[in-house]
């Protein structure tokens, strides 16, 4: 049996994370002028999530990668 049960992309995230996370996401629905209690702010903030635990980490790439994929 594995000692790993699960991927990283399972592990819950740290609040570090999740900073580098909303100012990505505070920033993209400023740019685009989303609604951040609306269902297109929660599409891409977990697009957003989702890149971050794919690896993609620098904050630039997180709103270049998210930002050119609206939804």
């Amino acid at each position: 049996m594995s000692d790993k049960l699960f991927s990283t992309r399972d592990e819950p995230l740290a609040s570090e994370d999740l900073d580098v996370c909303r100012r990505v996401h505070e920033a993209l629905c400023s740019e685009f002028q989303i609604d951040r209690s609306g269902e297109q702010a929660d599409r891409l903030g977990a697009l957003i999530i989702e890149l971050y635990r794919q690896g993609v980490h620098d904050e630039s790439q997180l709103r270049l990668l998210a930002g050119g994929k609206r939804t």
